[in-house]
Parts: structure tokens; sequence; C-alpha cells
């Protein structure tokens, strides 16, 4: 912008000077001279206004979008127009100078009204702040700041969802070219830079949006801040987004509700649910059982106390047991590497499993996965399309947007390794790899083990 107004200052003075010389030829009597110069002062001054106006009034445009205002009648504000235009009549059919002071205030009133609500809008700055894990199912808190960088305090100010928010259309800055003549080939164009176009484009997708409700700020003095707690709750998980805000008050008269529209885009990810289920109590205990008979072996802590059998070693004898039992007993110890734990996700077809069962598998992989992270075993991940590695959060948030796709299945090429395996699938029974049996656990989507 500031390169555009440079030349565009230094493109204009030699159009002043030449037009100048030009008057001075003319003068002269200089009839060439004369008309080399006006040619060279209209053409700089053409090349200007083609390269700097409308690039300056798109720049305009965005910023009367930028801070577009939205105009919404209350019941006070018919009710008070309509008492000025009953009053209104009867000034002009009685011709009583009083009735006309009257509605000349009224309609003064409506103007003030106008002028101190921008007053209150104008200097007001919004800032959003959520907090970056957020679960489906559980409310979080988080917080909103207004502050006023005027020199005259704020009153009645809400914070409301933008009313762009529910078309599918919204402003967008575009990458273009600025070209001239317009009908020539590129390679034939006197003119060809970078520019930008704003124009309206279609959203692709839509995304829930993140907050639908009201925050109210009753006075906001000048040259503060004020902020206020939100609370949210997401039922399902996914991505939240939001294209912007809108700052809303009906001071002073409440004639209009008027809104100042913020571009403050916020987006955050919806971890799926990890509070217990019925389908993880069910499971869990299942998955604990084979675990630990997976990982029992030589280490140092203690697993349990067993009769002894021929192939133990007699170092393991535990003979206060002996003693009290009156039969050999031997002391079994924890595999070290007991706490490794491997979730894979076999993402079906489309179509292959109900969108329920789907989900409710999606919920308890989540939850199997917080467990385990919380209980400080050493968790890995796997699953098409996932390169997040052993992070619990990447893991989640890749549940957070998965939905059923066509894809080779994860179980192929899986390696055996000294992890214990978690393995959601909805492959058939008879072509699981055999090896797998021995160290996993199997979740078939939609039924039960």
């Amino acid at each position: 912008m500031w390169l555009r107004f440079l030349l565009a200052i230094l493109g204009l003075g030699l159009a002043f000077f030449a037009a100048l010389f030009s008057t001075v030829s003319r003068e002269s009597g200089h009839l060439w001279a004369t008309l080399v110069l006006a040619s060279v002062a209209l053409l700089l001054a053409t090349v200007v206004g083609l390269t700097t106006v409308p690039y300056l009034a798109r720049r305009v445009a965005a910023a009367r979008v930028r801070d577009a205002l939205d105009y919404e009648v209350t019941r006070i504000g018919i009710i008070y127009v309509v008492v000025v235009v009953v009053i209104g009549v009867a000034a002009l059919n009685t011709g009583n100078n009083l009735l006309y002071i009257v509605v000349s205030a009224m309609m003064a009133a409506i103007v003030v009204s106008g002028f101190a609500s921008a007053m209150v809008l104008r200097a007001l700055e919004l800032d959003v702040r959520l907090p970056e894990y957020v679960f489906a199912g559980r409310s979080i808190v988080g917080q909103m700041m207004v502050r006023n960088r005027g020199r005259t305090p704020s009153f009645s100010v809400s914070v409301v969802p933008s009313k762009g928010e529910s078309s599918r259309e919204r402003w967008q800055w575009q990458e273009t070219t600025f070209a001239f003549p317009t009908q020539r080939p590129p390679g034939r164009q006197w003119i060809r830079t970078k520019d930008w176009r704003l124009r309206r484009v279609a959203s692709s997708a839509e995304a829930p949006t993140i907050f639908a409700g009201s925050v109210y700020f009753p006075y906001i003095p000048a040259g503060r801040e004020q902020s206020a707690h939100l609370q949210l709750r997401f039922e399902r998980r996914g991505t939240y987004q939001q294209e912007g805000f809108g700052l809303a008050t009906r001071f002073p008269f409440a004639f209009l509700t008027k809104t100042r529209r913020v571009p403050l885009a916020r987006e955050i990810t919806v971890f799926p649910p990890v509070e217990p289920t019925d389908e993880f109590f069910e499971v869990l205990p299942l998955i604990t059982g084979e675990f630990e008979s997976f990982v029992r072996g030589r280490g140092d802590d203690l697993y349990r106390i067993r009769e002894y059998m021929p192939e133990d070693s007699a170092r393991h004898v535990d003979w206060k047991a002996t003693a009290k039992s009156g039969s050999l007993k031997v002391r079994e110890f924890s595999r070290e590497d007991e706490r490794r734990v491997r979730i894979v996700w076999d993402n079906p077809g489309v179509d292959v499993v109900a969108v329920n069962a789907y989900e409710k598998s999606v919920a308890l992989a989540a939850s199997l996965a917080w467990h385990f992270a919380q209980q400080n075993a050493e968790v890995s991940f796997r699953a098409q399309e996932y390169a997040g590695g052993a992070d619990i959060y990447k893991f989640l948030a890749y549940l957070a947007v998965v939905q059923p796709r066509l894809s080779s299945s994860a179980i192929d090429g899986l390696q055996l390794s000294p992890d214990y395996n978690i393995i959601f699938t909805t492959r058939a029974r008879g072509t699981i790899p055999t090896a797998l049996w021995t160290c996993s656990y199997f979740v078939f989507m939609g039924e039960r083990k």
C-alpha cells in the first residue's frame, strides 16, 4: 500500500510538472513541445488512476466490510417512530408550532442515539480465549475480554455471534493480477502487477459454531479492560469454528440494536468423550486380565505367589509362604516392560458400521487411550493416515475428526513387538494373522468380543 502511495505521489508530481511546462511551451509558441508534455501529463495521470485508485477503493470497501454495522429495530423503536409520525401528522393538520418543536426534538433524539451508539462501539476490541484441550461431554470455561481504547466509557455492550455466521458466503481476500489493457493477451499488456481482490466466496463445509449465546458488559471504562467467563459444553466430537463475533448495544434509548462485526476467527478441536461408559466397564477388566497374563515374567516387582511347579527354580521359593501353607510356594515377578501398550485403530470403510456403533467405538478407543496414559503406561498408537507417534493428544485429535473411509487396513504389516495390542477393527476373524491373537485384544466394532 505504501509503495503504491509513494509511486502515485511521484507520478502525479511528474504529471503536474509536465502539464505546467506544457502551458509554458504553449505560451512560448512551441507546438510540438506542448503536445508532447501534455500527452505525458495525461498518460501519467491515467496510469496512476488505473493502478492506484481501484486498489485504494477496494481497501476502503474492505474496511467497510470489516467495520460493518448491522441494525435491528426494537419494539421500543417501532412504537417511538409511530408516535413521531402521529405527532407529525397532527402538526401538519393543525399548524401548531409547539407540535413542530416536539417532533423536531423527538427526531433529534433518534440522531443522537445513532451517534452515541456508534461512539460506544467504535473503540472496542474483543479477544476470546479458549482452553487448548476440550473433551466432548465436559463443561469448559473460556474467557471473553473487551478493551476500550477510546477516551469515553462504553455502556451496555453485549458480545453476540456475528450475523454472518448463518450465511454460506463470506468475504475473503484473493490474490490476482492487475493487467492493462485487459483485452490483450498477457505478453502484450502494458502493465502487469500483483494485486488483491476482495470477493464473496461460498463456505465449503459448514462447521458447527463455538458460541451461540450472549455475554453482557454493563460498563467498560475508558482505557480499561473487562473480562467475563464463558461456559461452554460440546456434546459431540469434531471441529468447531467461529468466523467472527459481534459487539451489540442498545445504548442510549434502545431504539435500535446496533451490532459491529468483529472478524475474530476461532477454531477448536473437541476430543471424543473419555468418561467411563458401559462398554468401557465391560471391556477394561477383560483387557486388564489378558494384559497381566501377557506381561508376567522376571523383573523387580512382585506379581503373585503361586504353587510350586517342577520347572520352577528353587531360588524363587518363598519360604515364609511355604511355612505358613505347608506346601511349596514360589514368587512370580512382573516384567520390566509390563506397561507397554499399543492401541491400533483400523478405520473401516464407508457404510461398513452403523453410525452409532462407530461413535461408540471411537469413544471406547479414546477412553482406553486416556486410561492407560493416566496410569503412566507407555502407550503408542497406530492408524491409517496417523503420524502423531505416541502423543496422546495427537491421537485424540485424530479420533476427534476421523470418519469412515476406504483405505488399506492398519493391521496389514503390523509388526510384532513387546507391546500389548488393543486392536479396533471390523475385519473377519479368519483374516487376522494368527500371531496377533497371542498378544492382542480385539474389539470388533459393532459387536461384543
